[in-house]
């Protein structure tokens, strides 16, 4: 399969003066706690180590809807070269029945700027609220494979048909990214990026299925003739808050990107504001937020080490308010690719959820807005927790016609499942829209703890 090939290739490359004795011994750390947990039939500790565990796990998560549930397997090391630097690899690769595939391999570059962090650690791991954890600048570095077979396109804007067309894409993407931390008080900082990236479309057909060109052209789905590839850069700022003893936790982010085109009539620039609040109920209620110097296969909460935490047994739940806000510009005689312009409605191609209620990728457009409450409370003391959304939402084909007059919207309930470090599983029903009701079940693409992968769009 090609994914695991790409797999074994990142692994069989890794860092020549990596000690084999050490990656031996974790190998074998890692098969005494297998024989424990596994053998030793202990539910919650053997799917940690199936899962989570280091230097081999179980790769699993859902890709783009549509496409189905991808297993596989993960790599992840670590290493040491001096006090002032931690460097973390992650490799993974996965496929699903229908033929998609994702493969990647992933560096993060830690600085470590304090010298008692060890006492740091212990604050953060006590329970109690640290800034320490994020505070550290953080280097990315990435090259990822995706290829997905079925992707719906209902056209552009909001006055859409509710018969898709169908498309796959495999996209390449090479580059990387910073978080660097300026002001401690406000966890306050600046974030840059840089990708290469590389499209292919194709049709795709099936069963009471239309194939997009069937349907569309360039006027209709502008890029669907030829997809140039981009380089494609991005500076923003992130605030991420705790005010009022913990109580009130905010996660801001508002990023500028450039799309440059090596056909000039793509080329494009889009804003993004992400206004992120939750309100715990307790305070040992998690954020949630990923800790920087992980990858997507790697839940650690010290940047020491590659141990992920245990499953919780705390009471928790929050309420949360959330404002997403998009804009893309373009010169005269520029169009946005139909590909790049992010969708809202169902789980888009990234796996993000908005106005559930919607069928998946519903409406499509260049500029897009979505208000979300949501409440979630853990069931008794399990790592299991129920849901409530609310979402309203709306896309626009110019960033004018963005405002918050004839938004859809959406309800939606559901479980939540937060187990240690284990990739997160979303369980929702949504109604509302006036296009019927829709069933999710969505599991994160990476560990809990861990960051996201570079985003498709």
């Amino acid at each position: 399969m090609r994914p695991l090939a790409l797999l074994a290739s990142f692994v069989m490359t890794a860092p020549l003066w990596a000690q084999e004795s050490g990656l031996a011994a974790d190998f074998r750390k890692e098969g005494e706690r297998f024989k424990e947990n596994c053998v030793g039939f202990k539910l919650a500790g053997c799917a940690q180590v199936l899962f989570t565990d280091h230097p081999l796990h179980a790769a699993v998560g859902s890709l783009a809807p549509k496409n189905g549930f991808g297993t596989g397997l993960a790599f992840v090391a670590h290493y040491t070269p001096n006090e002032h630097w931690r460097l973390f690899w992650n490799a993974d690769a996965v496929g699903t029945f229908n033929g998609s595939w994702r493969a990647g391999g992933y560096l993060s570059a830690v600085v470590i700027r304090h010298k008692n962090i060890g006492t740091q650690m212990g604050t953060a791991q006590s329970g109690r609220s640290s800034l320490a954890l994020q505070e550290m600048p953080v280097i990315h570095a990435y090259v990822q494979g995706t290829s997905l077979n079925t992707i719906a396109y209902y056209g552009l804007g909001q006055n859409t048909s509710r018969t898709p067309t169908y498309f796959g894409m495999t996209e390449t993407i090479v580059g990387g990214n910073v978080v660097w931390p300026l002001f401690k008080k406000l966890n306050l900082s600046v974030l840059g990026e840089a990708n290469g990236r590389i499209f292919a479309l194709r049709g795709s057909s099936g069963t009471n299925r239309v194939s997009i060109q069937q349907d569309n052209d360039n006027l209709s789905a502008p890029g669907l003739t030829s997809q140039p590839a981009f380089a494609q850069f991005a500076e923003g700022v992130r605030l991420r808050p705790a005010l009022v003893n913990g109580h009130i936790r905010l996660n801001y982010t508002a990023s500028f990107s450039q799309w440059v085109a090596s056909e000039s009539n793509h080329s494009f620039r889009r804003f993004s504001g992400d206004l992120s609040h939750q309100f715990p109920l307790y305070r040992n209620t998690r954020s949630l937020l990923p800790h920087e110097f992980n990858g997507p296969d790697t839940c650690s909460t010290d940047p020491n080490g590659l141990h992920c935490p245990s499953i919780s047994r705390n009471l928790e739940g929050s309420f949360g308010l959330r404002l997403l806000y998009t804009t893309s510009y373009t010169s005269a005689g520029n169009t946005v690719p139909f590909y790049l312009d992010p969708t809202i409605g169902g789980t888009d191609i990234n796996g993000t959820t908005l106005l559930p209620s919607l069928p998946d990728y519903r409406y499509r457009g260049p500029n897009f807005l979505v208000a979300r409450a949501s409440f979630e409370h853990s069931i008794y003391k399990w790592p299991v927790g129920a849901k409530f959304m609310v979402d309203e939402g709306r896309v626009a084909l110019i960033p004018g016609a963005l405002g918050f007059n004839h938004l859809a919207h959406s309800y939606a309930v559901g479980l939540t499942v937060h187990a240690g470090g284990l990739p997160v599983v979303d369980l929702l029903f949504a109604w509302g829209g006036n296009e019927g009701t829709h069933t999710i079940a969505n599991v994160s693409p990476a560990l809990l703890g861990g960051t996201a992968r570079p985003s498709l769009q």
